[in-house]
This record gives structure tokens, C-alpha cells and sequence, in this order.
């Protein structure tokens, strides 16, 4: 993890999960529409607005949890746009999620956990999803196909990412089910879109 000087304050961290936008590496579904390089290009559309939206939000530290890991080159262009740059690391997606917020919970920050994917999700839903987390012990964007454009919250656990059928309209409502069962307060925020297949660019 690389961190710029003078940042990393307590607070919300808003941690960005990004895969690089390499051709051919990155919205694959969308090859078909876009071809790779169209898609890539998107990708790093969505990312660059993804990230001037998180750092217009003082809240506390933006962190760009990347694949591949933060010394690969094509990251260069990014790492003056996020406070930290980390690894997302191995494993599937809820334990690298998992593994990134304990992280973050661990260091004495609430955090709220994004993609790139939700053109919906600016810098008002993050501020005020923030603000939720003085009320809520949890929030959550759902998104229009099931899964979540953002998941945030002020303490951990790790049942929250274990036994989710990732990439499938069950996400958003399994997470959901898994707060309730600990207890916690949760707000349940705005339905967002995300651009994932074809059908989502219109």
C-alpha cells in the first residue's frame, strides 16, 4: 500500500475497486458491443469520474483498491487521484472485499466500499451515505440488476461477503439479509444503474 503525505485522516474511507482498463482485460461483456478497445476506453471514463467524484467528499481517505497490484505501471497515471493505493489481493471477490474492509475497520475508519461500474453514484450519494453511518450501522446502494453500487459500514463482519452468489440479482438481497441477521441498523439508499452488459449502455 502506497499512501500520498498529509492524507489518511480518521473518517470514512471510500474504498474504489478497480480493475485495470487494459483491452481485452476489462468489461469483456461489453466487447461485443464496444469492441476490446471501446470497452477499455469506458472503463477508463468510469474510473477517472468514479474517482473525481469520491475525492470531491471530504470525509476522510480515498482509497483505489486495484487489480493488478499498485507497483504494475498502469497505475501510474492514477496514483495522484486517490490518498492510497492498495492491493486488492487473492481470492474471489468477497474475500477480497472482505479482506479490504477488515482492513480498513481494523485502522479505525468506517468505510464505504464502491466499483466504477454505477454512473448514478456521485459525489452526493457517497457524501450522504456518509452521513448515514452517524446513524446506521450499515448503508447500501442497491443496483437495478440485484447487486450493490456501494456497501458501507462502521464495524466488520465477515459473513457479510461469505456465501454470496456473486455476479448473480441475489447479491444485493443476501447482503441485505446477512446485516439484518447481526443486528444491525441499516439504511437501504437509492436503486442505482451500473453498466456491466450491452443492454446497460442506452
Amino acid at each position: 500500500m502506497t499512501l500520498r503525505p498529509g492524507s489518511g485522516q480518521a473518517g470514512t474511507r471510500i474504498v474504489i475497486f478497480a480493475k485495470a482498463p487494459v483491452p481485452g482485460k476489462v468489461k469483456t461483456r461489453l466487447i461485443p458491443a464496444l469492441g476490446a478497445e471501446g470497452a477499455a476506453r469506458l472503463a477508463t471514463q468510469m474510473l477517472e469520474r468514479t474517482l473525481e467524484e469520491a475525492t470531491a467528499v471530504d470525509v476522510g481517505a480515498v482509497e483505489l483498491c486495484s487489480d493488478p497490484a499498485p507497483d504494475d505501471v498502469v497505475w501510474d497515471r492514477y496514483r495522484d487521484k486517490a490518498d492510497l493505493v492498495a492491493d486488492q489481493g487473492p481470492g474471489d471477490l468477497g474475500e477480497r472485499l472482505a479482506c479490504a474492509a477488515r482492513r480498513v475497520i481494523d485502522e479505525g475508519d468506517r468505510i464505504l466500499l464502491i466499483g466504477t461500474d454505477s454512473p448514478d453514484l456521485d459525489r452526493v450519494h457517497l457524501r450522504n451515505a456518509a452521513n448515514s453511518l452517524d446513524e446506521f450501522d450499515a448503508v447500501i446502494h442497491p443496483s437495478l440488476d440485484g447487486g450493490y453500487a456501494l456497501l458501507g459500514f462502521s464495524r466488520f463482519d465477515p459473513s457479510l461477503f461469505e456465501g454470496i452468489a456473486w455476479s448473480t440479482d441475489e447479491v444485493a438481497a443476501q447482503t441485505i439479509a446477512r446485516i439484518e441477521a447481526l443486528g444491525w441498523s441499516l439504511h437501504v439508499g437509492e436503486t442505482l444503474r451500473d453498466i456491466d452488459v450491452p443492454a446497460d449502455l442506452p
